[in-house]
């Protein structure tokens, strides 16, 4: 049960490290177009998102793909560029259920960018044979999603709070978000490491 406890901590922290914030900015930015109303297809698209994170890291740790670091750390803030952009392009428009399968789609592919973000960190502190890493990768993915459901959660809240009691729309709450996230985001591509070479 301890060691269980330990790759749950560990998937906990890694989503909701406020030195990290990436990973919370992807949240917000996936989840700001919905509301409670939502919550299956929110709870579908947080679990594609572990479920792309959990394969990636798989695929790492047992050495079938490899890609830079560099690479990788610019292709996150591009993950959460496109999802913010995304929800501008579409805010308040009728149809959100034609771009399902895009979202979807997206999300699980984003999902894989953002696990080969954290892959050879985890590598790192994997015990063992290659049989032996199965299970702390699982454990893992369940901090994951935990920490997820709790992101999420305070999102959707927050969302409620907002169009609530200062009567914004659903409209012009996913435009402002959006439009915030995008401005967190964009310093950390012009930083990007990739420019250098």
């Amino acid at each position: 049960m301890s060691e269980f406890l330990t790759y749950f901590n560990i998937g906990l922290r890694h989503v909701l490290d406020i030195n990290a914030y990436d990973h919370v900015l992807f949240l917000i930015a996936l989840v700001t177009p919905y509301a409670f109303k939502d919550w299956k297809r929110v709870l579908l698209l947080v679990s594609l998102f572990t479920l792309g994170h959990t394969l990636s890291l798989l695929l790492s740790v047992y050495g079938i793909v490899y890609i830079k670091p560099g690479l990788v750390e610019f292709l996150i803030p591009t993950t959460i560029l496109v999802t913010a952009f995304f929800n501008l392009f579409t805010a308040g428009k009728s149809g959100k259920n034609e771009s399902v399968t895009f979202v979807v789609m997206v999300t699980l592919f984003f999902g894989i960018i953002h696990g080969l973000g954290f892959s050879n960190y985890f590598k790192a502190i994997l015990p063992g044979t290659a049989s032996e890493k199965l299970m702390p990768l699982l454990e893992f993915a369940v901090g994951i999603e935990a920490a997820q459901i709790i992101v999420v959660l305070v999102v959707l809240i927050l969302s409620y709070l907002v169009q609530t009691l200062f009567r914004f729309s659903k409209r012009d709450w996913t435009l402002v978000m959006s439009a915030f996230v995008i401005g967190v985001v964009l310093p950390m591509i012009v930083s990007s490491e990739i420019w250098n070479r």
